[in-house]
């Protein structure tokens, strides 16, 4: 057992990753309410010898959070300017391996308008897109389904929200799988 494992277990986390370790996907991650969401998701993913990269908010790429969050798979987004999902897609189609978490709400506020980045890059790169679940409740994270992509952005995005449904975030009154 590593560090990562033994660290969730100490705490009462259960921890279920059942998809295979494709080289490239993308991890569809909610729900979303709070910054323990990062730091269990990493060590979830980590207590089964994974890495997975992240976007994170421009601003916290300080010295010296930034040389950290950078050696962790962190990837700095500006909110304003420059397409990110273009720029992801490249990342995608360029060699190497790559596994990205992305959290669709995009905010650890409620919010019914979740944002679909996610889903046009997965369509653009060809990359499989697997669903994540920390629930705060049962105390388990899971990473157990690989989502069938359609190419319906609207279909997919309500198939993937009622797939949350059952989920409790940290604080539940944040979180909402409500149509847009």
């Amino acid at each position: 057992m590593n560090i990562s494992a033994w660290l969730l277990r100490r705490a009462g986390w259960s921890v279920d990753i059942s998809v295979p370790d494709f080289p490239k996907c993308i991890i569809c991650v909610a729900p979303h309410t709070s910054n323990w969401d990062f730091i269990l998701g990493k060590l979830a993913y980590a207590a089964v010898g994974r890495r997975a990269g992240f976007l994170m908010k421009e601003a916290w790429f300080f010295w010296p959070l930034g040389y950290f969050f950078r050696r962790m798979g962190g990837i700095p987004v500006k909110r304003a300017g420059g397409d990110l999902v273009e720029q992801l897609t490249e990342r995608f189609r360029a060699p190497g391996a790559l596994t990205l978490a992305i959290t669709p709400e995009g905010t650890r506020s409620r919010t019914s308008r979740w944002r679909t980045g996610f889903l046009r890059i997965a369509y653009a790169a060809e990359v499989p897109v697997v669903l994540g679940a920390i629930d705060f409740a049962k105390k388990r994270i899971t990473i157990d389904t690989v989502f069938e992509l359609t190419g319906d952005l609207d279909r997919d995005m309500a198939d993937i929200k009622h797939f949350y449904k059952p989920f409790t975030g940290k604080y539940p009154e944040k979180f909402s799988t409500d149509p847009q």
